[in-house]
């Protein structure tokens, strides 16, 4: 699973980020991962949220953006990232109406 992850990262130029568990209390270790949220999730459980897929590993949350930003764009144009929608489109930097080809 954690390989999938990496992979999926990789293709969709996305970036990642892991969120350590914190152990308050050595006597009640986690039971599980907290996402931004507070929502409590399982070990091995996988969770969409705020544009990431995250997983829960015994030592924390992995979370990969879902939003392929293209990084290779002429000067010309920008990356304008919608996180409402969980997209992401390249257009002019002079009429941001029109998409970059």
């Amino acid at each position: 699973m954690y390989i999938a992850l990496l992979a999926f990262a990789t293709v969709c130029n996305a970036g990642c980020y892991l969120k350590p568990l914190l152990l308050t209390d050595f006597m009640h270790p986690p039971k599980g991962c907290q996402d931004e949220d507070g929502e409590l999730h399982d070990f091995m459980a996988e969770w969409n949220k705020h544009c990431y897929e995250c997983v829960c590993f015994h030592h924390g949350a992995i979370c990969c953006d879902t939003i392929n930003i293209a990084v290779a764009h002429s000067p010309e144009c920008e990356a304008v990232v919608d996180r409402q929608a969980c997209t992401s489109k390249v257009v002019l930097k002079s009429d941001k109406t029109k998409e970059c080809v």
